[in-house]
């Protein structure tokens, strides 16, 4: 039998001093690559929702950036203080566009339908199933919405088409066709029928600020004069 002799590693004060303050900074330095820092997973969380804020009177949100109003509540339901209630009614393209005439004339602001990328400002993406966030529209409804953007008939015409002859069938079918956009599927498109009765939010320029009153100047005393009547 061979004897086994003792294996000794040696230890870290054997070690010399170079090399053991190089192994100690190459582990100081050495971490997980993977781990985003706190503050960027937040940033990265952060959404669309971030640049919307609640109205001083809980009325309305405000997108600050894009200058504009929104109710909480679509068309049908009411602000009880706390939350929507009541039922969203329903409207054609045409009846949408008459609410928000009437209510501008009404309210003397420009209310009107939204646009497709205006609704998409709206959107939350940090909330599962992605759409309106609950603390800002709460009990707000999914489904069809209408918007303000015309549908555009972007197929290309072919003159030799007996059916485009006349040259006014995509213009036809356009003007019977809106923009419309869906806050459950998040789905938008351009040929929603103007007939279709959906839902309404409307919006509104956010106001403007009033201009800073400017403190007057104090009144400058008026320059001495001597009196004729004064003797010398």
């Amino acid at each position: 039998m061979h004897s086994s002799t003792p294996l000794f590693l040696p230890t870290l004060n054997a070690l010399p001093r170079p090399l053991l303050a190089a192994l100690l900074l190459g582990a100081c330095m050495q971490g997980p690559a993977h781990a985003a820092p706190p503050q960027a997973r937040g940033d990265a969380k952060a959404g669309a929702t971030a640049m919307l804020e609640v109205s001083e009177d809980g009325r309305d949100v405000i997108d600050r950036r894009a200058r504009l109003l929104w109710p909480r509540c679509v068309e049908g339901m009411h602000w009880n203080g706390k939350t929507c209630t009541g039922l969203p009614e329903l409207f054609t393209h045409k009846q949408a566009q008459a609410l928000a005439a009437e209510r501008a004339k009404q309210d003397g602001v420009r209310w009107r339908l939204p646009r497709v990328n205006e609704m998409r400002r709206l959107i939350s993406r940090d909330i599962r199933p992605q759409g309106l966030s609950p603390e800002l529209f709460p009990g707000a409804p999914r489904g069809w919405h209408w918007t303000g953007t015309a549908a555009v008939n972007a197929r290309p015409v072919n003159p030799y088409n007996y059916s485009n002859i006349s040259g006014s069938a995509g213009t036809q079918l356009s003007a019977q066709q809106a923009w419309a956009i869906d806050l459950d599927s998040l789905e938008t498109r351009p040929d929603m029928g103007r007939g279709n009765q959906l839902m309404v939010r409307l919006v509104r320029p956010l106001p403007s600020a009033p201009p800073e009153e400017k403190a007057e100047a104090p009144a400058r005393p008026a320059p001495h004069r001597p009196d004729p009547d004064e003797e010398d």
